[in-house]
């Protein structure tokens, strides 16, 4: 996995633990405000990655796995976006953080989870829709996409559940974890 090579610079670790879940944020409260997410978000998770992944230890060819890894889930992302079933943020921030799970059964955890939170957050946006009357009696304020039944699903919420529960996981953050210890 990680060579033994790695010299040790508090740096990395802080940005292991800092950048990918501060893009997970960003990338869930953006959508949950404004159904859309910024494009440096994925953006930052790649050059990040590229950045952090050498001086962390990881040789070259583990690199090009994790970059195989983001090339696989664009390729099933961009089916779904081309079929109008997911979003172009959302297609964009999930190959982005595929790329830090690398190609193997912490990117599969990572994605079966992206899929059953985003399929409770589906039927909960479904459910308010359908009671979208009690919801505006009741005054909770909340963003008006959430009830506009052609609007839909912001699920980079998902995508960021998911990124917070998976990322202990994932090689990078495993190593950093390591490393404090």
């Amino acid at each position: 996995m990680l060579t033994e090579q790695y010299s040790g610079s508090p740096m990395i670790e802080a940005a292991i633990l800092i950048v990918f879940p501060l893009c997970m944020a960003v990338t869930a409260f953006s959508d949950t405000l404004s159904m859309t997410i910024p494009n440096r978000v994925s953006v930052i998770l790649v050059v990040s990655f590229l950045l952090i992944a050498p001086f962390a230890g990881l040789a070259w060819p583990l690199i090009g796995m994790h970059l195989l890894a983001g090339l696989a889930v664009f390729s099933a992302c961009f089916a779904l976006f081309a079929m109008n079933v997911m979003g172009g943020g959302d297609a964009k921030v999930l190959t982005a953080a595929a790329v830090w799970f690398g190609l193997g059964a912490n990117l599969l955890v990572f994605l079966v989870t992206v899929s059953m939170i985003g399929g409770l957050l589906t039927v909960g946006f479904l459910m308010m829709r359908a009671r979208e009357d009690v919801l505006l009696a009741t005054r909770i304020p909340l963003p008006a996409h959430f009830l506009d039944r052609t609007a839909g699903i912001p699920y980079g919420i998902a995508i960021g559940i998911a990124g917070f529960l998976c990322y202990p996981q994932s090689p990078l953050m495993v190593f950093a974890l390591e490393r404090l210890a």
